[in-house]
């Protein structure tokens, strides 16, 4: 599914602000998961209740609302010692 088709596919519910398809850093190959971004609250809810579970291109979809991405801590590079603060990469 490329980002038009998914536009589409929300298009039906309401105006629909950004689409992204999430691909894979090293491949570029499609990750199968997206965000779609509706302007309408209750837009965004009539879609999720009828797009949630609905099959398209012979794949389930799972449609639901993004959650605020957490803290997962640990993270890369061995900067050794020091304490805390700083920006996150």
């Amino acid at each position: 599914m490329t980002e038009n088709e998914l536009r589409d596919l929300f298009t039906e519910f309401g105006e629909v602000g950004d689409v992204n398809l999430i691909t894979d850093r090293e491949t570029g190959r499609p990750r199968g998961f997206g965000f779609v971004e509706v302007t309408d609250d209750s837009a965004a809810r009539e879609a999720i209740g009828a797009l949630d579970g609905k099959e398209v291109m012979s794949r389930q979809l799972k449609v639901n609302e993004a959650k605020p991405r957490t803290d997962r801590g640990g993270g890369g590079g061995g900067r050794g010692g020091g304490g805390g603060g700083g920006r996150r990469w």
